[in-house]
């Protein structure tokens, strides 16, 4: 079972625009080799997206989401692993 460890809630759209950008990266043939955290996106009260997220595996660093019924693995570069830990401060 998980545990939720933390909650945040970010407002930034400038810092959310840019996680987005990077999670639509790059396609990765990994495929699932699990998640260190989840981020969940929402407009008004109801989550228009979830996103997986594996970041401290160096040989499956990546996100995880479905979109169209499609599930997609891509690329979490450092850049991206960089920004999901500046929301912990």
């Amino acid at each position: 079972m998980d545990t939720v460890v933390a909650v945040k809630i970010i407002s930034d759209k400038k810092k959310l625009n840019q996680l987005a950008k990077l999670a639509a990266g790059s396609v990765v043939e990994n495929g699932n080799c699990g998640f260190d955290g989840s981020l969940h996106f929402f407009k008004g009260n109801q989550v228009i997206q979830d996103l997986n997220f594996r970041m401290n595996d160096s040989k499956c660093n990546q996100f995880t989401f479905r979109l169209g019924g499609k599930v997609y693995f891509t690329q979490l570069n450092s850049e991206a692993k960089e920004l999901i830990e500046s929301f912990k401060k």
